[in-house]
């Protein structure tokens, strides 16, 4: 386990503008605006034409043509409950979309009959202005009418599997029975990491499916709101990001079956400052590969391949909200050989990291000083 102290308070803007050159351990970069006047952009997801998919969190599904924002949201995204934290969430693409033209979306549901709201997934076929023939493939069990902790990050593996995230939608970790916790309770989806088939089915190899007392979609659960989430390009596995409260922001690695604690261990305070866990670990949970203290409010990630950036191939980014930092994690194995912060308080708060088709590093930020954010790119200092 690698413990890093990272300030998350008021950083200091160390960037003015963009274009000018950052220095690193290893690359020096220019950050480029790629598209401005964005309102809470979630995610990003690439079109095989090099055109790029923006999600805004109050229910708008937008594009990026050729460098330019079109300013017509693309028709067909379904209905969301915009409230706090919720909204349209993550978007990526079918493995085969180039075949099929499959775009799938996350998103807050509301309740028709009630101030409620829950995690979902969609998919559609996107004919290039809008997606046709949107069916919804998944509902998480796990309403409420808290606007916080929808989790909502989406994945296929190599394999053509789903991966779902679900937070614990806001339910307060301060109990007297943290193992009766909704995220520590498999009944229902609260806190889970999910697996599905890309129509929403249910693998016959899911970890509990068959075991009384679990939903069959869960593949690992107690967690708070894993926000980030990427599959390994080399040895196709799940890692996560998980959002701590005061603290105990979490980087974990998915394994069938797996309890990562939330919330009876951790390595957190609650935000009104009281005591949440009485320990860090405990049998039968697992720990984190790597974890801060204080929080930096972790968000997307991406693990680097491209060729722009040699130095940092294999490294894993991580996006920070509340501490406007990207974090460049070094890994080795399944464990945290060190870190390096980027970008800490120069751009704003960083929702979402990927890596174009180009090998540059493209950033999601999220309402950036109260107002319309852009997307960014980082490009190698000498282009």
């Amino acid at each position: 386990m690698f413990l890093a102290a990272a300030a998350c308070a008021d950083p200091t803007p160390s960037v003015a503008q963009t274009g000018e050159v950052t220095s690193s351990d290893h690359h020096d970069f220019r950050v480029v605006t790629v598209a401005e006047g964005l309102v809470n952009p979630w995610a990003i997801a690439f079109l095989p034409d090099g055109d790029i998919l923006v999600t805004e969190r109050p229910g708008r599904l937008r594009i990026i043509r050729g460098g330019e924002l079109d300013p017509t949201p693309i028709r067909g995204v379904p209905q969301v409950r915009a409230a706090g934290q919720g909204g349209l969430l993550d978007v990526v693409l079918h493995p085969d979309f180039a075949s099929n033209r499959m775009v799938y979306l996350s998103f807050s549901k509301p309740r028709m009959d009630g101030d409620e709201g829950t995690t979902a997934v969609v998919r559609g076929v996107f004919d290039g202005s809008a997606l046709t023939d949107v069916e919804e493939i998944f509902e998480a069990q796990a309403w409420g009418r808290a606007g916080q902790h929808f989790g909502s990050r989406l994945a296929f593996d190599r394999d053509g599997y789903l991966f779902v995230t679900v937070g614990d939608r806001g339910n307060s970790p301060e109990t007297d029975t943290p193992e009766t916790h909704p995220a520590q309770t498999t009944d229902n989806h609260v806190g889970s990491i999910l697996r599905l088939h890309d129509d929403g089915s249910v693998p016959s190899d899911n970890p509990f499916v068959g075991q009384a007392g679990y939903l069959p979609e869960i593949y690992a659960y107690g967690s708070r709101n894993a926000q980030g989430m990427v599959v390994h390009p080399e040895t196709n596995e799940v890692w996560i990001n998980e959002h701590g409260p005061r603290g105990g922001d979490e980087i974990n690695l998915v394994v069938a079956g797996a309890n990562f604690g939330w919330p009876v261990v951790g390595h957190g305070i609650n935000y009104n400052q009281n005591v949440i866990h009485d320990a860090t670990s405990a049998p039968g949970m697992t720990d984190p590969v790597h974890y801060w203290t204080p929080s930096i409010a972790t968000s997307g990630k991406m693990i680097y391949t491209g060729d722009a950036f040699p130095s940092w191939r294999g490294s894993m980014f991580v996006g920070g909200l509340a501490g406007e930092q990207l974090a460049r994690v070094t890994l080795n194995g399944h464990e945290v050989a060190g870190e390096e912060t980027l970008l800490l308080g120069a751009v704003g708060r960083i929702r979402d990291v990927r890596q174009g088709p180009d090998g540059f590093i493209y950033l999601a930020i999220d309402d950036r000083r109260g107002g319309e954010s852009p997307i960014l790119r980082l490009e190698p200092a000498g282009n």
